[in-house]
């Protein structure tokens, strides 16, 4: 259980360099290589068309312009990572989360970042989050927009009996060991008590200071709730499991992955 290679998406947003910074601080209090990964699919006309210009060299026109927008976001990964001695850079003309998918087999952890509404970042070097919690398979941690600092000395875990949080806690191991101050929270009526608590004992097993705080609902969402804990606890990071239910559900009927993306506003580290 350890955290030696993360690997950042980097893109030409406003605030990509703000998680360069947070994710190369990260890698450097864990010790870790720290990895830029950026890809961007140019828009190549979909037919030749009535054109006066051979269409070879609009085609390499264009790709010649996306490998400047690459070019200008690899430096901007490597201002924001400067303090860190082990960086490398990884890009490619190709589809974001399909690159991110391929090249993240080279580390322990995949940090992405939430888009504000005036982000600015290109359509094609956009990394769409929930596509990357469904298809990474490891585990990515969603910085929101213009967030820079990741202390990580107070977390939350949102637990929840399932597969994917069960994953989420033991990715983060190494970070809870790491942490003053470690809040389990279950939202339950009341009967879970001692599952929270095995929790707590299983946490302490692994030298993580954990505290057990099961909550009743109180009619707002539990996504509601961990944000609410996380502010009371002043946490800046929450643990929690990705997509108990099919993604496409929750794009219905809702659910506390969709709603804590939609309004996070401290860093999630999340598995699926």
């Amino acid at each position: 259980m350890s955290i030696v290679s993360i690997m950042v998406a980097v893109d030409d947003g406003r605030h990509a360099s703000a998680r360069v910074r947070l994710a190369a601080g990260l890698a450097h209090r864990l010790g870790a290589r720290l990895v830029g990964a950026a890809a961007y699919m140019p828009d190549y006309p979909q037919g030749y068309g009535e054109t006066a210009v051979p269409m070879g060299m609009v085609i390499e026109e264009i790709r010649q312009a996306a490998l400047v927008r690459l070019a200008g976001t690899e430096q901007a990964f490597r201002n924001a990572s400067c303090l860190n001695d082990r960086i490398e850079w990884r890009s490619d003309l190709t589809a974001p989360v399909r690159f991110l998918e391929d090249q993240s087999r080279a580390a322990d952890l995949v940090v992405v970042g939430l888009y504000a509404d005036d982000e600015g970042v290109a359509d094609g070097m956009a990394v769409d989050v929930g596509d990357a919690l469904m298809g990474l398979g490891w585990p990515v941690l969603v910085v929101p927009p213009g967030v820079e600092h990741l202390k990580a000395g107070r977390v939350i875990i949102g637990w929840k009996n399932t597969l994917q949080t069960r994953r989420a806690v033991t990715d983060a191991m190494p970070i809870l060991r790491r942490a003053e101050a470690v809040r389990v929270i279950l939202v339950s009526d009341g009967k879970d008590r001692a599952e929270v608590e095995d929790v707590v004992r299983y946490l302490s097993l692994h030298d993580v200071n954990a505290t057990a705080h099961p909550a009743k609902p109180s009619g707002w969402t539990v996504a509601d709730e961990m944000q609410k804990a996380a502010r009371d606890f002043d946490a800046d990071l929450i643990v929690a499991g990705a997509y108990g239910y099919s993604r496409l559900r929750e794009w219905f009927f809702g659910g506390v992955t969709r709603d804590l993306l939609a309004k996070a506003s401290v860093c999630c580290l999340m598995s699926h």
